[in-house]
């Protein structure tokens, strides 16, 4: 098997059975905030292109890139099409030219031409990406590999079912917006991105040791920020509470809790995989490479300027009357919303600004008001969540009819947001579902999830507590880290009050526990 790095979380998997090509990303994402590094805008994408199989493991786009898939990679490609409960995956696809799809079943193993098999996981919490995220199995003669990409299950009891896995491919780094965008002291938010960046690696420790393979390698991350307003975000300056580490920080960690078996994709890499060895060469040594980080960058940012230029132009719309469309777009949802407009709880207000992030003028205020079902201006009060961008970042949403303003607006970074009390899952949640189909898939997933009655439990130090972590089903046996009365569950860092059982992160999510019997 030949593995081929092209790029974040893109790479080919050839065998003698068919080609793959997973997630390939190029131009720039989130409104021209992200970009894939190393730069794999270089390499031969007319010939990377020409395979069997595409997989696309989610909406996201630095997964999904529209114009890049429309462009080089072949139409005579099947389409590995995860089981999601949405068709907006598979409908983008066919819009860009797509017909062929095999319409995997999640957690089934599908044999191909040729002896290929191939399992697709799917996670289908409203969470869980654009609703959605995947990994991607394959073996063929004897060699198995996970490309987990930047999906989180909750364990990786399935994959080991089907056989020891050779190379184990996932993310490390952050994709998320937290805690740099927060309006808070300096002090406070590089003591909250540390906390963030140490629970990235400790999560990635543990699918690593889940697993056991022969091989670990980083991808998924992480991107590069080549706009000046966003430059601060690459970790370049020594900021332990940056939360963007790249992949030589990831293999010092990763030897620092006895890690030998890591290996670094670089765009052109290549890795020649057997079930006894992994042979890899480089289109450039990764220690020299990442030796110059900075100085790559200042590269790119040179040579990317007129692409952020030209996407900036596009995006203001001044004819269009934002808060009429949002009343428009949201009143609706916001009726036939029940579990998230009550998990919101409250108004959340967007300050509009005259620039392209949140540092400009404000130039008009809207509320969207949950408990009272409609968006409206500000009106002085008190509000739960408070965002800060530009006004015309949002006459763009509006103007592409665009209903994932978290796989947009808020991974773009170019906003600042504050807010009173917990974190609250609801509003990023309801702002995922700005489309009649994926409110009413949440809704009822919501539905379903707050019903549901965890029966078996697990014994942490003194605690009995219920085994799955109310957030998202995490097995707490194997996540969850009690220190005195606070429960913290590892695979997305929650906190739980034991004597409580009040949730310390987000709003809702009772924990079931009790001191054990001594």
């Amino acid at each position: 098997m030949r593995i081929t790095g092209t790029g974040h979380a893109s790479m080919r998997i050839d065998t003698a059975a068919g080609s793959i090509l997973c997630d390939p990303w190029v131009n720039p994402a989130y409104f021209a905030s992200w970009f894939p590094f190393p730069d794999n805008s270089l390499l031969d994408w007319e010939t990377l292109g020409d395979v069997d199989y595409l997989y696309v493991s989610h909406l996201h786009r630095d997964h999904f890139d529209a114009e890049h898939l429309k462009r080089f990679v072949s139409k005579k490609a099947t389409v590995l099409l995860p089981e999601y409960p949405t068709s907006q995956l598979e409908d983008e696809l066919r819009e860009l030219g797509f017909k062929s799809f095999l319409k995997t079943k999640s957690d089934e193993v599908h044999e191909l031409d040729g002896g290929l098999k191939v399992m697709i996981q799917a996670l289908i919490s409203p969470t869980d990406g654009p609703i959605g995220d995947s990994s991607l199995w394959v073996e063929h003669d004897g060699v198995r590999v996970l490309n987990q990409n930047d999906a989180r299950p909750t364990d990786l009891t399935r994959f080991n079912e089907l056989g020891h896995v050779h190379a184990h491919m996932l993310q490390f780094s952050g994709a998320i917006w937290y805690p740099m965008v927060y309006e808070l002291p300096e002090a406070a938010r590089t003591a909250f991105g540390k906390q963030k960046r140490d629970r990235q690696f400790d999560r990635t420790w543990r699918y690593i040791d889940d697993l056991k393979a022969d091989h670990v390698f980083p991808i998924a991350g992480p991107p590069c920020f080549l706009d000046d307003t966003l430059w601060q975000f690459n970790d370049i300056f020594g900021d332990e509470g940056n939360i963007f580490p790249d992949q030589s920080v990831f293999l010092a960690e990763y030897a620092k809790v006895g890690g030998t078996n890591g290996i670094v994709l670089l765009p052109g890499s290549v890795t020649t995989l057997s079930d006894k060895s992994a042979e890899t060469t480089h289109p450039v040594p990764v220690d020299e490479f990442f030796a110059n980080k900075q100085q790559h960058l200042e590269e790119m940012r040179e040579r990317k300027a007129p692409v952020i230029a030209a996407e900036k132009a596009s995006w203001r719309h001044p004819e269009i009357d934002v808060l009429g469309a949002m009343k428009k777009r949201i009143e609706p949802l916001l009726e036939e919303s029940l579990y998230m407009a009550q998990g919101v709880g409250g108004p959340v207000r967007f300050d509009l600004t005259d620039s392209f992030g949140p540092d400009g003028e404000i130039v008009e205020s809207i509320v969207v008001d949950f408990p009272g079902k409609q968006v409206r201006p500000y009106a002085d009060e008190k509000v739960r969540y408070r965002f800060k961008t530009g006004r015309a970042l949002i006459e763009h949403l509006i103007h592409i009819d665009e209903g994932d303003w978290v796989n947009s607006l808020f991974l773009s970074c170019r906003f600042s947001a504050a807010r009173i009390g917990q974190y609250n899952e609801y509003v990023y949640a309801f702002f995922k579902c700005l489309s009649e189909e994926r409110l009413q898939y949440a809704e009822g997933w919501y539905d379903e999830h707050e019903k549901a009655v965890e029966a078996e439990d697990t014994v942490l130090g003194e605690w009995t507590v219920q085994r799955r972590c109310p957030h998202l089903k995490a097995d707490l046996s194997r996540f969850g880290i009690v220190d005195g009365n606070v429960l913290t569950c590892q695979l997305h860092g929650w906190k739980f009050d034991l004597p409580s059982g009040r949730c310390l992160t987000s709003v809702g999510h009772k924990i079931r526990a009790e001191k054990t019997a001594e």
